[in-house]
């Protein structure tokens, strides 16, 4: 084992018990999961079959790529959708994996029924869903495009999407009028759906919007950030737990006999009888974002900050206080920094102190060198 890599414990048990807190929380509306990037970087393969054991079968991918390398760890009744669509010559492909493309376009919708077409295949045979824009200006169809299909009543049928979608985009702000806009936005043409198809699932409410009650749910909601242990009721105790630990071995301890710059661009003036830590950690492992302009970790539970610029490899923390009248072992193990742990340095705590987006906190550890350890049981 190569003492110097950063350990990265991710709890798949805590991540099924948020999943199952949601899901107790939004019934009786079917709860999903969205794992699309790797589960937010932690590990779709582990994470996606333990949701499903917990009771999920509604997955939620982002390319087909990711969904056609998770698809086999889940079972047969397992409904995986993918977000971006499906690419122009991988229809045969989504659907031999069971994969069901979401259509955010007119275009998208025409390929798709022109291929199926082609291929003799039915709407049962060949599922897809439908994304319609009430607001976030992203992917979807814009409402006229989506009235426009509702208004050919065979075309509609010809497609029969087994799910109609939106997104909100201020779910995290519970007093933006915008949110209501959008849910009612969705529903006004969700339910002209539902009388053309009434077996047609509805969704709009991602983490967030699961908490800005219960005329936000329709028929599945779903759920991503929460279940990495991000708060979705912002203004509340979180529902869910931390999942993630993230702890780095200091390579290197430095004890100033001088006054001395510290790191590149000599930003940091470094004093006499300080205590410098190195670790084994830097932007290359996604740290720059975990630890934010105003970074620091926890040493023996004591607050170190960092000092100086993070480098590609390494960083360097102010252990003084934490070693003061101490040694750098401790029952014979080497000493060590926390950046990451579900009570203390929580997401929410380092997506507030960084002003980093929680999922860029997240997904940067994909590119990580750590040495992955998954948890079986919550703690």
């Amino acid at each position: 084992m190569n003492e110097n890599t950063g350990i990265l414990t991710i709890n798949v048990a805590a991540v099924a018990a948020n999943w199952r807190a949601i899901a107790a929380h939004a019934h009786p509306s079917i709860t999903s999961a969205v794992i699309k990037a790797d589960a937010y970087g932690l590990g779709a393969a582990q994470i996606g079959p333990e949701l499903y054991r917990s009771g999920c079968r509604h997955f939620f991918f982002a390319t087909l790529t990711e969904a056609v390398s998770v698809r086999p760890l889940l079972g047969d009744d397992a409904h995986c959708y993918l977000l971006g669509g499906v690419p122009v010559g991988g229809e045969a492909d989504a659907v031999r994996h069971r994969l069901v493309p979401v259509l955010s376009s007119l275009s998208a919708v025409e390929r798709w029924l022109r291929w199926r077409v082609e291929s003799g295949l039915s709407a049962t045979a060949a599922p897809a869903a439908l994304k319609f824009d009430t607001g976030m200006t992203r992917l979807g169809l814009a409402a006229g495009e989506l009235e426009q299909l509702l208004a050919d009543e065979a075309r509609w049928l010809a497609l029969s999407p087994v799910l109609l979608m939106s997104h909100l985009a201020v779910a995290d702000d519970t007093s933006n009028p915008q949110n209501k806009r959008q849910r009612d936005a969705f529903f006004a043409l969700g339910g002209r759906a539902k009388q053309l198809q009434p077996g047609l699932l509805l969704s709009l409410a991602n983490s967030c919007g699961i908490y800005l009650g219960r005329d936000y749910h329709a028929d599945l909601v779903r759920p991503g950030a929460a279940l990495y242990g991000f708060n979705p009721s912002p203004e509340s105790a979180s529902p869910v737990s931390g999942v993630v630990r993230l702890t780095l071995p200091v390579i290197a301890l430095r004890t100033l006999t001088e006054s001395a710059s510290v790191g590149y661009g000599a930003e940091y003036g470094g004093r006499k009888g300080q205590v410098l830590a190195v670790v084994a950690g830097g932007y290359a492992d996604g740290l720059h974002r975990v630890l934010g302009p105003d970074g620091y970790g926890l040493c023996r539970g004591v607050k170190v900050p960092v000092v100086g610029r993070v480098s590609m490899d390494s960083a360097v923390f102010d252990v003084t206080a934490a070693l003061a009248g101490g040694s750098a072992w401790v029952d014979g193990e080497r000493l060590t920094i926390e950046v990451i742990n579900p009570d203390v340095l929580t997401l929410d705590v380092l997506t507030a102190r960084n002003q980093a987006l929680g999922y860029e906190v997240l997904t940067s550890l994909r590119a990580g060198r750590y040495r992955r350890i998954y948890q079986a049981e919550a703690v």
